[in-house]
């Protein structure tokens, strides 16, 4: 058995490419993972390497020099930051490997978020010098929403300041996990040379630098044996918790081989119970073939997972699909792309079934059908067409006009709707107006193109100004988006300065009426309703309650004035912002047995809700940001300072290594150029991340301000 493990690394395994019909491999030798992470872990560098070590890529790309695969855009090269989800395949250990790589900056989270929709498992990256890292936190309670099994790598060992132990603590306090070290470094920072792997209690050693370090795999040192044996101790220890042999053969001091332990941990593993930690330097080459050897032993294939469940759109009921070929095509589309040689592009993840090209789908969300011209593998930006896809397969379709983001696809026969991925709503605006009469139509189609591909990203026109206002995630995710428009779609405009997506909600619960009646010689219009207002909790989003009995208005007539009511909300008494946060309760009202429609009754509930909101106390609602900023400690005084100026509340500051971490909430007002002013404090050695956090009720000498402000300029 050992010697199988030293082939394993001593020799790179190059399998053949997959076939162009039907299943290439069984579904137990499948994973479908991501990798994931806070912005500058190592993801794209470790997914770089997996491609190399897996034959998939002859040379290793760099994401400081540009030439990483997986970041194939203009802007990732030349900011050298993931900015979309990348889709690729490997294989390894005779296992296919579907692999999506995220972005770890915190204005696309929605990447991360419609990928781990589709995923099985993930790799979770986290920095040795920084440890758990708040990107590192939104992705990881992102993953247990989604049940996502995980393993944990330790990254960059090399970095001075690196601390694995540090690390592993970090992610068990502040994610609250039960990692366990199967893995521990040989060394550390510029002394670090390679890896005991626990689970085998052997010694793998790296020599010599380029992409392939000599591995040299011996017995454990003397000098780090004590320490290897109190770490396998302490992971048989919590292996033989979830496994009675292993219990027998730990209680009983028998031998306990590598394959008893990873027998034993992969059931709480895939139960999401347990994390595995491993470590490595991915620039360096050292760990990337120990990092595939355990997603293969520990992460889940499609059969480990429960089955889907959605619901039959015809019936109501809920029903299940197992991961099975036989059984019904079922699948969801996560990602729309335009490909400037095959057009649009719908990713989506099979989950039961076969689907070959030319086959029409049913869209059982928008009760369509549409017919698949092609059907593509994806690596990063290359395609590669295939004939079929079967259940567990993540590809590319060519040929869906109608499908978006979230669309559950399956026969026609067997419809099945799966869950809807829900995004977060956009924070921060900026006009945008074409330079010409001819580049209107231009940018009305590129725009177009960019809210298919970006759920995150919304455009609207201002009726006042006629501005067309495009609102995103941050300024970095609305920076990326019209760089865009003008260098990938060549659209010619002019972009204002970024704004922020206020909000407008009330204080008290009031009773409203609202009553549309015209009369014109002939057949009028009669619409009458009576509703009961009340604010909701903040995040509480909008409620309609229909509470009218005995036929008082026709049930016909209820949905418009639901509609009436939300259309009422896109714009607010105070300075026309979204209303949010807000319960409408129907409750009475009147008809007319001919004159009254669902036009009437549409106005009638904008009218109620106008008049109600008015009368209710409105109060402006601005976006607060969860903010972290690391620091020198002989800044920390000035940065404070500067943070609660700006309207900021600290809500704790800790010490990591020679930094300081400063925790608070920040209005996103008030943030609008900060990077430089915190360099500008701190001579340039300050950093900071912010993700948004909630809304929150404007000042009221504040509100006077913005609201006056946004009048003149309207006027303006």
């Amino acid at each position: 058995m050992e010697e199988l493990f030293l082939a394993r690394l001593l020799v790179e395994e190059k399998l053949p490419g997959r076939m162009n019909v039907g299943r290439d491999f069984p579904l137990e030798r499948m994973r479908n993972i991501g990798i994931m992470a806070h912005i500058d872990a190592g993801k794209t560098t470790i997914t770089e390497r997996i491609l190399y070590y897996t034959g998939k890529v002859h040379r290793m790309g760099e994401v400081h020099e540009g030439t990483a695969t997986m970041d194939w855009m203009e802007q990732e090269r030349e900011r050298g930051v993931t900015i979309t989800a990348a889709a690729t395949t490997c294989y390894w250990r005779n296992h296919k490997i579907n692999i999506i790589d995220t972005p770890g900056h915190v204005d696309f989270t929605a990447e991360v978020e419609r990928s781990l929709r589709v995923l099985d498992g993930a790799i979770a990256i986290f920095c040795a010098v920084g440890g758990v890292e708040p990107q590192s936190e939104t992705v990881w309670y992102q993953a247990d929403r989604y049940g996502i099994p995980r393993i944990a790598l330790i990254n960059k060992m090399d970095r001075d300041g690196a601390d694995f132990y540090g690390a592993t603590m970090a992610i068990k306090q502040r994610l609250g996990a039960k990692a366990i070290p199967v893995q521990i470094p040989i060394g550390k920072e510029k002394c670090f040379e390679g890896i005991v792997d626990l689970v085998r209690m052997k010694a793998v050693h790296y020599i010599g630098e380029g992409p392939d370090p000599e591995v040299v795999v011996t017995e454990i040192d003397s000098e780090i044996l004590l320490e290897a044996e109190e770490a396998r101790h302490e992971l048989v220890a919590i292996a033989s918790e979830y496994d009675e042999a292993l219990m027998e053969k730990y209680v009983e001091e028998r031998e306990i081989s590598g394959e008893d332990i990873k027998s034993a941990l992969r059931g709480p593993v895939l139960r999401g119970e347990v994390v595995p930690v491993l470590c490595g330097a991915a620039l360096r080459n050292k760990g990337v073939k120990l990092l595939l050897d355990a997603v293969v032993d520990y992460l889940p294939s499609p059969v480990d997972k429960p089955p889907v469940k959605g619901k039959n759109p015809r019936t109501g009921k809920s029903e299940e699909r197992k991961p099975d070929d036989d059984e019904p095509f079922c699948a969801l589309a996560f990602k729309i792309v335009t490909d400037p040689f095959v057009g649009r592009l719908a990713y989506f993840r099979v989950y039961s079934g076969k689907l070959t090209s030319g086959e029409t789908i049913y869209n059982a969300g928008k009760n369509s059908k549409e017919r698949i011209t092609r059907v593509i593998e994806m690596h990063a930006n290359k395609r590669e067409e295939i004939g079929a896809v079967c259940a567990g397969d993540i590809a590319a379709a060519v040929g869906l006009k109608k499908v978006t983001t979230g669309d559950s696809l399956s026969e026609k026969g067997h419809p099945l709707l799966l869950e809807a991925i829900s995004f977060p709503e956009p924070v921060i605006s900026v006009a945008i107006e074409p330079t010409t009469k001819a580049a209107q139509e231009k940018l009305s189609i590129s725009l177009a193109k960019l809210t298919e591909e970006d759920p995150t990203f919304k455009v609207k026109v201002d009726e006042e100004t006629g501005q067309t206002v495009i609102s995103g995630m941050g300024e970095f995710h609305l920076e990326v988006l019209v760089e865009r428009l003008l260098r990938e779609f060549r659209v010619e405009a002019n972009v204002g300065r970024p704004q922020v997506a206020y909000r407008e909600t009330i204080q008290e619960s009031v009773e409203s009426e609202g009553k549309f009646v015209r009369q014109s010689g002939g057949r009028g219009q009669y619409g009458h309703v009576r509703i009961y207002i009340e604010p909701l909790e903040r995040g509480g989003g909008f409620e309609f309650r229909n509470n009218i009995e005995k036929g008082v208005i026709p049930k016909e007539f209820i949905p418009s004035v639901k509609r009436g009511i939300e259309g009422a909300m896109e714009a607010g008494v105070l300075g026309g912002f979204l209303v949010t946060d807000v319960r409408a309760t129907l409750y009475d009202g009147s008809y007319h047995g001919v004159d009254s429609s669902e036009l009437a009754f549409k106005i009638a509930g904008s009218m109620a809700f106008h008049d109600g909101i008015r009368k209710a106390r409105p109060v402006l609602l601005e976006p607060v940001m969860d903010v972290e900023i690391v620091v020198d400690k002989e800044y920390v005084g000035d940065v404070v300072a500067d943070f609660s100026a700006r309207r900021g509340r600290i809500e704790k500051t800790e010490p990591r290594d020679l930094k300081q971490i400063i925790r608070g909430f920040v209005p996103l007002a008030e943030m609008f150029g900060y990077a430089t002013g915190l360099r500008s404090l701190t001579q340039g050695r300050g950093s900071f991340v912010m993700e948004f956090y909630r809304y929150e009720e404007v000042p009221e000498g504040t509100a006077r301000k913005i609201l006056t402000t946004g009048a003149s300029s309207k006027e303006g």
